[in-house]
């Protein structure tokens, strides 16, 4: 590889860093072709990129950007391959249903909205994370929750309660 070809893979690689706040960092290796065929069919429904990278050429992309990368920097050893989503527990959840049939892909790393996690006993702790559309849903849900219990408790027999009351309440004020 020449030193431009080198160049433009490095520019490569700092605009998927800039743009991604979600970045896993994984050994696939020793993946027969059939394997990681289905891994990137997997991927590709859920919205996740893989791609395989050069550990220097990946730490020299991560150090030409503005996000706190370092801490990843111990990772980049052996076959590298970096996984990109908008959901920070999306390959999480890829890696653990694909190694139910496999021993790889291995997490080695990953970076979540600036918090940096080391290691493949990180796996079960970043499948748990809840995703920004998972936030959105429990926090309607909790803002409808209260709703619903005063439009049932007015429905209701205590409804008809409240309304006595409140027809009570008029007819003492005449």
């Amino acid at each position: 590889m020449t030193r431009e070809e080198k160049n433009q893979e490095i520019e490569a690689l700092v605009g998927i860093l800039e743009g991604a706040n979600t970045l896993y960092i994984a050994d696939i290796a020793g993946l027969d072709a059939e394997s990681t065929s289905n891994l990137r069919r997997q991927a590709f429904k859920n919205e996740i990129k893989i791609s395989v990278v050069k550990n220097t050429l990946l730490k020299k992309a991560m150090e030409r950007t503005e996000k706190p990368f370092e801490g990843l920097f111990e990772v980049l050893k052996g076959n590298t391959s970096i996984m990109v989503s908008e959901a920070g527990n999306a390959p999480a959840k890829l890696i653990k249903e694909f190694r139910k049939k496999s021993e790889k892909p291995i997490l080695k790393g990953a970076y979540i909205e600036e918090a940096i996690y080391i290691g493949d006993d990180q796996l079960d702790a970043l499948s748990n994370i809840k995703s920004k559309d998972e936030l959105i849903g429990d926090v309607i849900a909790l803002l409808q929750s209260p709703a619903k219990n005063v439009i049932s408790a007015l429905q209701g027999s205590a409804g008809n309660k409240v309304a006595g009351l409140v027809k009570a309440l008029e007819e003492r004020a005449q």
